[in-house]
């Protein structure tokens, strides 16, 4: 949930005061170094508790190096055209808006990480040939700054169509389809919701009522939106497509803790996202890449994961933090698509979306 989500190490800093993997891991180029490094390639959202990479150094042997390289969709890319001299190990952070594309260009060995048993079937996408690993999942919505709209005496809007009304004109900022996986999660979240004949008459009507686009949730997020502690209330845009789990994010290190936190999310603007990881073909140290990912699926990481990602854990058995479930948002009905749906159309809708949008 670039991300599958997806609250960067970097905002989580400006948040909470946490600092990245600075002893763990290390950015660079190229694969493992030796037989007792093990690399993981992701997205800049990826973080994890030292004191949980370095259990996993401790029982494994093996040091863990962290390559991040933007958002999921552009980490996704970069991973592709090094595929025949992969950059590490294993990547995590491909998601099911992007898993054809991997898949499909040969990106990953066959691996069934220990641990699978626990995880639902319902986000096993790749159950048959084990190429992936579904490691956590999320919603990508509409998020809101609530001192926004108490003071202006207006209610947030609720569903895909809310956003078409007069009122939010505007007021909205989501990510480039072409460049975030959160953006491209709420094209399909439209496409879902209006089909496949009516979703391009709803971006032309989203783009008469004024929605910005920028290139990653970075800058939807830390920089436009008025509701981000990291961004200080710089921004001007009270609405931004985030995550039904960002909410926490904004809560974290707050003492007193609030009884709500300062941003809400419209659930009827939700699409699930489940994110994987993989063991990348020609990866330098295979073994070590097993190990990894066996230990991405453990209850130790699974349990790690929601308070620093901010995504929920694929383990059915994992246990997720209160802060988590108090102030995030759980989604009962988020819109969905075959995954096969998606394989067949997805990059057509992209270049129709950025023929009607961006141009």
């Amino acid at each position: 949930m670039s991300t599958t989500s997806r609250i960067t190490a970097a905002a989580l800093a400006a948040v909470a005061g946490i600092t990245a993997l600075a002893g763990c891991g290390s950015s660079g180029t190229g694969g493992s170094a030796d037989a007792k490094t093990v690399t993981l390639v992701s997205h800049d959202s990826f973080n994890a508790s030292k004191s949980v990479l370095a259990a996993f150094e401790k029982e494994t042997g093996y040091k863990v190096k962290v390559l991040r390289g933007g958002d999921a969709g552009k980490a996704v890319n970069q991973a592709i055209l090094a595929k025949d001299n992969p950059q590490g190990d294993v990547f995590f952070g491909i998601d099911n808006t992007l898993l054809s594309r991997g898949l499909n260009a040969g990106l990953f060995t066959s691996y069934k990480a220990k641990g699978l048993e626990n995880v639902p079937a319902d986000l096993q996408l790749d159950k048959d040939a084990h190429r992936v690993t579904p490691l956590d999942y999320g919603d990508t919505c509409v998020n809101y700054d609530r001192a926004y709209f108490t003071q202006h005496k207006l209610a947030p809007p609720q569903t895909f169509d809310d956003l078409l009304k007069p009122q939010y004109k505007n007021l909205l900022v989501t990510e480039n389809s072409a460049t975030s996986s959160p953006g491209l999660a709420f094209q399909l979240g439209t496409i879902a919701t209006h089909g496949e004949a009516g979703w391009p008459d709803y971006w032309k009507k989203l783009k008469a009522n004024g929605v910005e686009v920028v290139d990653s949730w970075e800058q939807a997020y830390n920089e436009r939106f008025s509701g981000s502690a990291a961004g200080k209330g710089k921004g001007d845009k009270p609405l931004v497509v985030s995550y039904a789990s960002s909410p926490p994010a904004e809560v974290l290190g707050k003492n007193p803790a609030p009884k709500e936190a300062p941003t809400g999310v419209s659930t009827g603007t939700c699409f699930r996202q489940i994110e994987f990881g993989g063991l990348l073909k020609g990866a330098k140290n295979e073994k070590g890449g097993k190990a990894l990912l066996d230990f991405l699926l453990s209850k130790k990481f699974q349990e790690d994961m929601p308070l620093q990602m901010f995504v929920n854990p694929a383990r059915k058995d994992a246990k997720v933090p209160e802060l988590f479930t108090r102030y995030g948002t759980a989604i009962d009905k988020p819109a969905t698509l075959a995954p096969a749906t998606i394989t067949k159309n997805r990059d057509q809708w992209i270049k129709q979306w950025s023929s009607l949008v961006l141009k």
